[in-house]
């Protein structure tokens, strides 16, 4: 990594990394995802960033405050709807299913592991049959920052489907991939891929094929983070899909129902691009399905 005159050492740089997925919460993350991340802290961290070069030395005061601050910053982007990931039981549940693909209840109860999937299980194929009343039926998806989600792909009821799976989990894009397997071995007309990818880095975005509809789940606080919501705009933008399904909670941390769910400067975003939407709206997520009319 060099910024400026400086060059921080490859071997240094991956220890650096080493440390930083310690923490439970971020040792899903790729290593390309936070070598990128430190980059763009390190370019904001000059003085840091020398010192460190100058003195790599894991038990000084700027090594550890580089550990705390990364951390905490990327607790803030990725660990915002895995808090209460159940990851243990998720693993031996997806283990199980491997064994016993016939049996469907493992599908929910894999999807009942985590905070944002469990809340669909109620409406998972309501919300499908009212998002592709809209689009028309898919042939082809992309669901980005899919954490868990593909694991849905049963209540679609879809055939002739192409699925294309991207998040920053190694555990779960490797989850993903064993399952698409699984899934074309059942069913050759299924095709779905799972990789790794930083929606942050838009541009690559636009090496994606072009698809019927992309997924964008409860995505927008972890691109925008907090600082306006020009990042969450460039990607719906650069998607090359149709129709971009972007949602949110209607319900509080604390589980109260929001007094005003609907999220103006998305509208706003739609009116501005001439892009058209429709709104679902279920007891607990919002959807906005954004028509982008890309051929």
């Amino acid at each position: 990594m060099i910024i400026g005159k400086k060059r921080l050492k490859q071997e240094h740089l991956q220890e650096l990394i080493k440390q930083i997925k310690q923490k439970k919460e971020l040792k899903e993350l790729s290593d390309e995802y936070i070598q990128d991340y430190l980059y763009k802290f390190f370019q904001q961290e000059i003085k840091l960033f020398n010192q460190i070069v100058d003195d790599f030395n894991p038990k000084s005061a700027n090594y550890k405050r580089v550990l705390k601050e990364v951390r905490a910053k990327l607790r803030r982007v990725y660990g915002l709807f895995r808090v209460e990931d159940q990851a243990t039981k998720r693993r031996e549940i997806i283990e199980l299913y491997f064994i016993q693909p016939e049996n469907e209840q493992l599908i929910k109860d894999i999807l009942a592991t985590h905070s944002s999937t469990k809340e669909r299980l109620p409406f998972y194929e309501q919300l499908y049959k009212k998002i592709f009343a809209i689009t028309k039926i898919p042939k082809s998806i992309i669901d980005l920052g899919c954490g868990i989600n593909p694991f849905s792909i049963q209540f679609m009821q879809l055939k002739e489907l192409k699925y294309l799976a991207y998040d920053l989990s190694e555990e779960e894009i490797g989850f993903i991939k064993r399952y698409f397997s699984l899934l074309h071995q059942q069913d050759p007309s299924f095709n779905g891929e799972a990789h790794i990818l930083d929606a942050l880095r838009w541009t690559r975005l636009l090496e994606l094929p072009i698809v019927d509809i992309c997924f964008l789940f409860k995505m927008t606080d972890v691109l925008d983070q907090g600082k306006g919501h020009k990042k969450s705009e460039e990607i719906i933008k650069a998607i090359p899909a149709k129709y971009v399904v972007v949602s949110f909670p209607t319900l509080t941390m604390s589980g109260k129902k929001m007094n005003h769910p609907r999220k103006g400067w998305i509208e706003l975003v739609c009116k501005r691009l001439n892009y058209k939407f429709r709104l679902l709206e279920f007891s607990n997520e919002l959807f906005y399905v954004i028509n982008k009319g890309v051929k």
